[in-house]
C-alpha cells in the first residue's frame, strides 16, 4: 500500500478533531519539505511544498466561524494569516531558521488541538464540513476520555 493510501485509510475514522491536527501535521510535514529544499537548492520544490503550506492554511481559515467560535476563531484567523505570511517569507528569502520558526508556531497550537481532542464536546464547535458524518448526525456522547490517555496524530511530522 503506497504511503497516500495508508494515510486515506488512516484518516476513514477520524474525528473532526484529528482531521484537524492531521492538516497541522500535514502543514509541518511540507514545512520541513520546503527547508529541505533550500538546503538543496531545490527551488521549484520549495515552492511546491510552501504552496500547499498556504493551502492548508487558507483552507483551515476559511472555514473558521467566528459567529459560533467568537474570540477563539478570530484567534486563529489572526494565527493563519500570520503562518500564511511567515511561510512566504521563510521561502521569499529561503530561511531555514525561519521555516523552522513557521513550525515551532505551528506545532504548539497543534498541541493545543491534542488538547481539544480529549474533550468529546469539542467537536460540536468545529465547522460542519469538518467534522465526520458521526459527529453530525449523533448527539455526543457523555463519556469522558481519561485525562491520562495520550491522543496522538497517526500523521506525526
Amino acid at each position: 500500500m503506497s504511503d497516500s493510501n495508508y494515510q486515506q485509510q488512516a484518516l476513514v475514522g477520524a474525528t473532526g478533531v484529528e482531521l484537524v491536527i492531521a492538516l497541522y501535521d500535514g502543514a509541518i510535514r511540507f514545512l520541513y519539505r520546503a527547508m529541505q529544499c533550500v538546503e538543496e537548492g531545490d527551488v521549484r520544490g520549495r515552492r511546491i511544498a510552501v504552496k500547499k503550506v498556504v493551502d492548508i492554511v487558507m483552507y483551515l481559515q476559511a472555514r473558521l466561524r467566528p459567529d459560533l467560535g467568537g474570540s477563539v476563531a478570530d484567534s486563529l484567523g489572526d494565527f493563519y494569516a500570520t503562518m500564511f505570511t511567515m511561510a512566504l517569507d521563510a521561502s521569499h528569502f529561503e530561511s531555514v531558521e525561519q521555516f523552522q520558526e513557521v513550525i515551532a508556531c505551528i506545532r504548539n497550537v497543534r498541541d493545543a488541538w491534542i488538547i481539544v481532542a480529549r474533550d468529546p464536546e469539542a467537536g460540536r464547535v468545529l465547522p460542519r464540513e469538518l467534522r465526520t458524518r458521526e459527529e453530525r448526525f449523533l448527539a455526543p456522547s457523555p463519556a469522558r476520555v481519561p485525562t491520562d490517555e495520550v491522543v496522538v496524530s497517526r500523521w506525526l511530522a
